[in-house]
Formats: structure tokens, C-alpha cells, sequence
């Protein structure tokens, strides 16, 4: 049930969990397979035509089905990369990004309305986080975007708007239900979810039997820099991050992915290209990429990009100290693929004074 309404959101349940919720309204239990079904293709509850018209009624009635709404689309004109801007049931709105690659199609997905981690050079931090997405409305992006589309979804990437470790129960019910083999069947390998390092959570979720990649947004190789960029680190430092990711590959077998977000003059040089190497040697001891990004500039925060000849300086000084590392390609540089500034814009656009007559 949901908290606002009391009704049922039946595309947050398992297959399991709507066999009970269909008999409940008087239908068979094998209702409850083709409902997953149609739901796992974004379907409007009219057009699932072997449901009979009174079982249909009843859903409209009983449950709430939370489907995003295609508020804005983007499509770059230099790779296809598409950006969506997706209307809430409540009408807060988030972003999610589709990519195309050689290998398949894959999926940037928002777990929050805003996000409260207070890191300084994202701009979907900006106004706070307003509420957590539920399992369906993450689900409900990938089943959007696919039937918008018209393509598979091959893969997903939990760096949209939010934080996902801190919108747990969500994520881990989103996690299941995607996988499944009965819906959409994305296999928890090509899932990679992101985190600014909530140690506790990082923990818990390697014991969750959920094999995904871990990406962890580090962006600094020492306590003072990344507490400066990112608050989160004034709670968990660089020592207990890299501890809990080790755990994370021990249990999990799955190789560590860290975001470094190169900004200029704050972590871009060789000096802290050295430190990141020695103290990720040090710290993890085990299987670990840098993956480098060159910051997406956002007015409000005052930073800026540094030249791509400054970010091959620091991946080759990474690898020439033994550290895998790559330059992250970027993928709709002509529509702001990054996200958050979809968002930010529709805010400022709702907040704007109405002109004088």
C-alpha cells in the first residue's frame, strides 16, 4: 500500500506478492503473470487486452499503477543518446538517460526526486531531495524509455537523479523485480549502481545475493579535498569507504568501479593522480577500475572542466603507477546528457513569477 493514498501500487510487487493481490479482487492467480507482464512492457492498463474489462476495472480502482509520463525528450543529433524528463503521479519529476552502445542499449535511471547528499558540483543536489522514488517508479523509467523506444533495454546504470543506497528497500525491490526473468529480465551483470559511499548500505547490499557493479563516486583522493566536495565524506572517510568496497568484491566476486569527476584545479593533476593511485592500492588490494569523467559544468556551482590533454595526463599517470583507468566517452554532450539539469530547469520554469500585466 501506498503511504499517500492507501491504495495498492501492484507494479511495486513480485510476481508472488500480485498472485495474492489479484485473488484478493476475486480473478485466478495466473492473472497475476500476464499483469507482470504487461506491466514489464509499460503497458496503460487499456491496452492489456487478455484481461477481462472488469478485472482491468478493478485495477484502476484498487491499485495505483505508476507509470512515468514522457514530460520533455531530448535526442542528441550526434550519437541518438535520448534524455527523458518523466512526470511523476504527484508531478515531481525526474530524468532518466537512454544509450546506445556497440554491445546494447543502456539505461541511466533516477531513485529520488532531488537528492540530500549535498555533493558540490552536481546539479541534482541542488534543491534537496523532496521524497524517494517506489520500486515501480524506477521500474516504471525502464519500461517507459523501452516501450518509448521500441528497443530492449540491455543494461542499467543507477546514476541518475538521487542517491540509491539512500532509498534502500526501493532499490533492492526495483533490483529484483527488473531481473526477473517473468518481466523485463535485465541481468543483475549488467546493472551497475551508484553510490557517493554510504559505508553501512555498501555493506548490506553486498549480502543481498544481488551480484550488480559497484560504482563509487570517490572524486578526491584524500579526507580534506573529498570532504570539501562531498559532505558525505565527513561521516564516512576515504579509509572506511575502501574497506567497505573490499568487502563488497570479497563477498560479491564483482570487481569495484571508482567515478572520478576531474575538476579543474581542485583534483586534476598529477599530484593527485599519484595519491589516488597509492591510497587505492593501499586501501583495496584487490580488483579495481577509475573511471575518469570530465565534469559536466553547471553555473550555480562554479567549476569547471578541465581540457581533455589535462585528463590523459592523469589517466596515464594512473596507469603508469598500476591502475586500470579509462576516460569516460560522453554520450549526448549536445542535449546535457548528465543528469539533473532537465530538472533543475523545470523547476526554475514552475518557480518563475507570473509576468505583469
Amino acid at each position: 500500500m501506498t503511504e499517500e493514498t492507501g491504495r495498492a501500487d501492484f507494479m511495486s510487487m513480485t510476481p508472488e506478492e500480485l498472485e495474492e493481490f489479484v485473488t484478493t479482487l476475486g480473478e485466478k492467480p495466473y492473472r497475476a503473470g500476464q499483469l507482470f507482464s504487461w506491466m514489464a512492457k509499460g503497458a496503460p492498463i487499456e491496452e492489456m487486452t487478455n484481461l477481462p474489462a472488469s478485472f482491468r476495472k478493478k485495477l484502476a480502482e484498487a491499485g495505483e499503477y505508476r507509470l512515468p509520463v514522457i514530460e520533455k525528450k531530448l535526442v542528441s543529433r550526434i550519437d541518438g543518446t535520448i534524455k527523458y524528463l518523466f512526470s511523476l503521479c504527484d508531478g515531481e519529476c525526474v530524468e532518466s538517460v537512454f544509450m546506445r552502445y556497440e554491445h546494447g542499449t543502456s539505461l541511466c535511471v533516477s531513485s529520488q526526486a532531488g537528492c540530500a547528499m549535498g555533493c558540490r558540483f552536481c546539479a541534482s543536489t541542488l534543491n534537496g531531495r523532496v521524497r524517494n522514488l517506489t520500486a515501480s517508479e524506477i521500474l516504471g523509467q525502464a519500461a517507459a524509455a523501452a516501450r518509448d523506444t521500441g528497443e530492449r533495454v540491455d543494461g542499467i546504470v543507477m546514476m541518475g537523479i538521487g542517491e540509491p543506497l539512500d532509498n534502500y528497500d526501493n532499490v533492492i525491490r526495483f533490483l529484483r523485480l527488473v531481473s526477473d526473468p517473468r518481466g523485463m529480465g535485465i541481468g543483475l551483470r549488467h546493472i551497475s549502481l551508484s553510490t557517493c559511499g554510504l559505508v553501512p548500505r555498501i555493506l548490506e547490499l553486498a549480502g543481498e545475493g544481488l551480484p550488480v557493479t559497484l560504482s563509487v563516486s570517490l572524486h578526491a583522493p584524500d579526507d580534506e579535498t573529498r570532504s570539501a566536495l562531498m559532505p558525505v565524506n565527513r561521516r564516512y572517510n576515504v579509509a572506511s569507504l575502501l574497506e567497505a568496497c573490499r568487502t563488497y568484491f570479497e563477498k560479491t566476486g564483482r570487481r569495484v568501479s571508482f567515478e572520478y569527476t576531474l575538476i579543474a584545479g581542485k583534483n586534476d593533476g598529477r599530484e593527485e593522480a599519484g595519491r589516488l593511485a597509492s591510497v587505492l592500492k593501499n586501501g583495496m588490494r584487490c580488483p579495481c577500475h577509475v573511471n575518469l569523467i570530465l565534469l559536466n559544468e553547471v553555473a550555480e556551482t562554479g567549476l569547471s572542466t578541465p581540457d581533455r590533454g589535462r585528463a590523459e595526463e592523469f589517466r596515464r599517470e594512473l596507469e603508469r603507477r598500476g591502475v586500470n583507468a579509462t576516460i569516460r566517452r560522453r554520450l549526448g554532450s549536445d542535449i546535457n546528457a548528465s543528469c539533473g539539469q532537465l530538472r533543475l530547469q523545470r523547476l526554475a520554469e514552475k518557480n518563475k513569477p507570473a509576468p505583469v500585466s
